[in-house]
């Protein structure tokens, strides 16, 4: 498993979130198969999202797109976004 995590400040929650449920790159033709969105706990404007992939060329692939969109929104939606490229080594639950 492969995970896109985004990270970044926005003006506004509800305006963000209403742009995410739009889904403007279309996250499951992407190939994502889940995604987890945060909120930082001292601050409610600045969310860190967790797409959840099979595989590295699909994670980038879909990086790639949200560049180019991300460049279209900065400011209005959201600002100076962070992105890395995790791959998962080990999971274990309690």
């Amino acid at each position: 498993m492969v995970v896109l995590q985004i990270e970044h400040p926005v003006p506004d929650f509800n305006g963000w979130k209403k742009a995410f449920d739009n889904d403007p790159v279309n996250r499951e033709a992407s190939g994502v198969k889940r995604y987890k969105i945060f909120r930082q706990a001292d601050d409610a404007n600045y969310v860190i999202i967790e797409l959840e992939l099979d595989d590295l060329l699909q994670a980038e692939t879909l990086l790639s797109a949200l560049q180019k969109l991300w460049n279209q929104v900065e400011g209005l939606i959201m600002t100076g976004p962070k992105a890395r490229i995790l791959q998962l080594i080990e999971s274990k639950e309690y």
